[in-house]
């Protein structure tokens, strides 16, 4: 038995390429500029949990956006009407639509033919070609509005001129490496690292930035045609509608100082249009106040002392440098064509990223050391072949995450973790199988051809099981979790070149060259789990009753006292506050509870100058959220002077109520979804089996989070939907067996095959359970608050997902061979994979 070169040659290309690209992520900046150019210099990018930086998702105002056009249309009906000689009694906006009422009800249908010129062809989508406005006529009323196609258009041409506005401005305050993408129809994500102010953010990217120029009623009068709008020390004004110049025009705008006060002011020019029109106005109205407006907000109200004919002005007020520039980049860049409102932001500090860091990095390399301990101690020498593989895996799951330009995150980290503990089960399946064959008295050769051939279906059905876990995580989740699902499903499809792939490759050149007649794998410490015969059936209805019963305490708990949801999915704040002496709970307690924002919640984690404070989601939408973290950090300064907040996870009720249904929907797909699959795989018995089993389990994780008080947030979700892809792994393998022993063994009772093949699987189950077992516990216990819901659910399931595939999913597969052996019609005849063994219902038939 001989591998072929180019195989060879093939896999060792593979490898060294990958090392080379996953070479830049070990190297520090200083030696990566030193190589050579012809060498890969990309590294895998950091997310802002782990670097530190700001992250926000904004949303489009659907009704802010439509009540602007709605206006500009008001004003485009008039001009129509008027340019047509349609004389009408009254032009208004009601509502979501303009209501035109015409003084001759004769002239409707020419109205209604001219007011729709207004109307423009949808260039996009599905509705292209279609008008985006909506006119019908009711004798001599019509009415004017946006069809849902409009709308929709006005929106996804929004989002697309934000975007740009949104580079711009960024760009303008030199934010470095910026993430600026749509996301969703009417959304549009803002990622900025390094950038610690999310005040200051939410100011530059909300702000719509609308700019105009307008003359004050005489005597500060209100009046038809007249608002009152307020500036920011709130002094009223009477400001008039009509807008003398738009902000449009202005082709510059800088921080400047005042020479008499030597405050920031913010100078402005017009371009020569705009010059032309602001002298005029100036030249006009000597002697009155003129409103700059920004936002429906005055900025100031200058009195016009004179002519202004050189095109250039200056906007004065209380501002900071700070405000001043941002003021600036925003009048430079243009005006948001609608209002984006800040509906989720999470904000990290470049320490807290540092630290975490540190500790993914610390956690995967004691999870990593102690997997390759156990599997050398399990296989002896050729455990040093299995850890090599091992090692490849994790080179190659780097150099994949780079290639693909993957950002890693905290839960990323526990994805690769994760991903060497499922490594390692193919690597343990392969060895026990050709343990078994040689114990068969197989060669070398034939052991090693039979083990792999045996073991590739129950990996690749195992593989797709999570596979399945991770395209649901990815296809639902979002920002870290998304991290995580992939980091795990990379680290899924490369185990089966490391542990299937160059594992056998290398087996077979290490045999032939050492002329090897029997392959042994022996342990270092003797210890045989194989050939037992332990009854596990009999204890079926223990283990089936034990279980309910947890379940059902489970769902007790689950109603009583309940999850301890987080930011995620209960909306509203989480802050981490560090000080630098030992945290006073009760002066910040008392402090945080005087503001009046609702139940206010603190925690020490990491440390006795560390806290967790959450309030409560805020009645008042989105903006009520803002203002209550700028609150909450105000007390904490004052609270302690030394304190900082490292973190910020703002989330508001409609992104929290999103992220709910997200998570519920994510886990009942993932479970349908793998239902199908072992359908397909094996028979309806052995699907209904799994997800009974699995019901059981997700019901005992739902507890668990329940009686520690864990958060429950995106993360727990991550964990459950990994849990559910691990543990439905863990029955295939068991049921996989079955499989093969009833293809064996067809005239062996159904409950002798279950026993049998338990005994046959336990070794694998229990070292595969121990592999993934040691690969999550230092990332449980030093992982941090990051991955605390991910880690500890995870090894706390893997101990129940174990338990279940013996005493409940197997009890269950007996259970329903009885009932369809007792209920069959016919016998059956496939022996491929009935679960009733078919001889024996031969003699059945024969005997009545």
């Amino acid at each position: 038995m001989r591998n072929s070169p180019w195989l060879v040659f093939t896999y060792s290309v593979i490898i060294i390429i990958g090392l080379l690209i996953a070479l830049p992520n070990a190297l520090p900046q200083s030696t990566l500029q030193r190589l050579p150019s012809w060498l890969p210099h990309e590294q895998v990018s950091l997310g802002l949990d782990l670097r530190g930086g700001s992250h926000l998702v904004l949303e489009v105002d659907e009704a802010d956006l439509t009540k602007e056009r709605l206006q500009s249309l008001l004003q485009d009906a008039r001009r129509v009407l008027r340019e047509k000689g349609i004389q009408p009694k009254a032009v208004v906006r009601s509502q979501n639509q303009i209501v035109v009422t015409l003084a001759d009800a004769a002239q409707s249908d020419a109205a209604v033919t001219d007011l729709k010129t207004l109307a423009n062809p949808i260039s996009t989508g599905l509705s292209a070609g279609q008008a985006d406005l909506a006119v019908t006529a009711n004798g001599a009323t019509i009415t004017i509005g946006f069809s849902p196609a409009g709308i929709s258009a006005n929106v996804d041409n929004a989002v697309q001129q934000s975007l740009e506005v949104i580079r711009q401005r960024v760009d303008q305050v030199g934010v470095s490496e910026p993430t600026i993408q749509r996301i969703g129809a009417n959304r549009v994500l803002v990622q900025l690292p390094g950038a610690q102010d999310p005040t200051r953010l939410r100011q530059l990217l909300g702000s719509t930035a609308k700019m105009s120029f307008h003359m004050v009623a005489p005597n500060n009068q209100p009046g038809p045609g007249i608002t009152m709008m307020q500036d920011e020390e709130g002094r009223s004004y009477a400001v008039l509608d009509r807008v003398e110049i738009s902000g449009d025009r202005l082709s510059d705008a800088r921080v400047s100082f005042d020479p008499n006060t030597h405050e920031p002011v913010v100078s402005f020019r017009f371009d020569s249009a705009g010059a032309t029109r602001f002298a005029d106005i100036t030249r006009q109205n000597v002697g009155n106040p003129f409103a700059i407006v920004l936002d429906d907000k005055v900025l100031s109200a200058p009195n016009i002392r004179e002519p202004i004919t050189g095109g250039s002005g200056q906007i004065s007020g209380n501002f900071s440098a700070d405000s001043a520039t941002t003021l600036a980049a925003m009048l430079r860049a243009g005006a948001l064509p609608a209002k984006l409102t800040v509906i989720e932001e999470r904000t990290v500090g470049a320490d807290l990223g540092a630290d975490a860091i540190k500790m993914g990095i610390y956690s995967g390399i004691v999870g990593f050391v102690l997997v390759a301990a156990f599997i050398f101690v399990l296989y002896g020498t050729w455990g040093i072949l299995a850890n090599v593989a091992l090692l490849i895996h994790t080179i190659l799951t780097f150099s994949a995450l780079t290639l693909v330009g993957a950002t890693l995150t905290l839960p990323g980290i526990a994805g690769v973790v994760l991903g060497i503990g499922l490594a390692v089960d193919a690597n343990v399946l392969i060895n026990e199988r050709i343990r078994e064959e040689t114990r068969k008295g197989r060669s070398a050769f034939a052991a090693i051809d039979t083990g792999f051939r045996r073991a590739y279906s129950t990996i690749i059905d195992g593989n797709m099981t999570a596979l399945i876990a991770a395209a649901i995580l990815f296809w639902f989740g979002s920002g870290p979790v998304r991290g995580f699902a992939v980091t795990m499903a990379l680290g899924l499809i490369i185990s089966m070149f490391t542990s299937v792939a160059f594992v056998r490759v290398a087996m077979i050149e290490i045999t032939r060259r050492s002329k090897m007649k029997v392959l042994h794998i022996r342990p270092l410490i003797p210890f045989s789990p194989y050939d037992k015969h332990i009854q596990f059936m009999k204890a079926r209805f223990f283990g089936v009753t034990v279980s309910a019963l947890l379940s059902i305490a489970s769902i007790v708990l689950f109603i009583h006292p309940g999850l301890n949801y987080g930011v995620d999915f209960r909306g509203g704040i989480q802050m981490s506050v560090k000080t630098q002496g030992t945290a006073d709970l009760a002066k910040f307690r008392e402090g945080l509870d005087s503001l009046g924002l609702g139940e206010i919640t603190l925690q020490s984690f990491g440390g006795n100058n560390s806290i967790l404070v959450r309030a409560q989601r805020q009645e008042g939408g989105e903006e009520a959220q803002t203002a209550a973290v700028t609150k909450l950090k105000a007390e904490v300064a004052k609270i302690d002077p030394t304190a900082t907040v490292e973190g910020t996870d703002v989330i508001g009720p409609k992104v929290s109520g999103e992220l709910a249904s997200a998570g519920i929907l994510s886990v009942v797909i993932a479970s349908f979804a793998m239902l199908i699959y072992i359908w397909a795989r094996f028979e309806w018995p052995f699907a209904v089996g799994a997800i009974v089993t699995l019901v059981l389990d997700v019901t005992k994780a739902i507890g668990f989070f329940a009686i520690t008080g864990l958060d429950f947030n995106l993360t727990a979700i991550a964990a459950i939907l990994t849990l559910v892809g691990y543990s439905v792994n863990d029955k295939v393998v068991v049921y996989d067996r079955m499989r093969e022993n009833m293809r064996l063994y067809k005239s062996m009772p159904l409950r002798e095959i279950i026993d049998k093949s338990i005994n046959e699987t336990l070794a694998r189950s229990l070292y595969t359970n121990a592999t993934a077992f040691l690969a999550l516990v230092p990332m449980a216990i030093w992982g941090g608050s990051a991955v605390s819901s991910f880690a500890i659910p995870m090894v706390f399931g893997i101990l129940v997902a174990g338990a279940s595939s013996i005493f409940i999913a197997a009890p269950i597969l007996l259970f329903l061979g009885d009932w369809r052996r007792r209920h069959a019609k016919a016998p059956a005849t496939d022996a491929g994979v009935d679960i009733i063994p078919p001889e024996e219902g031969r003699s059945r038939k024969s005997a009545s």
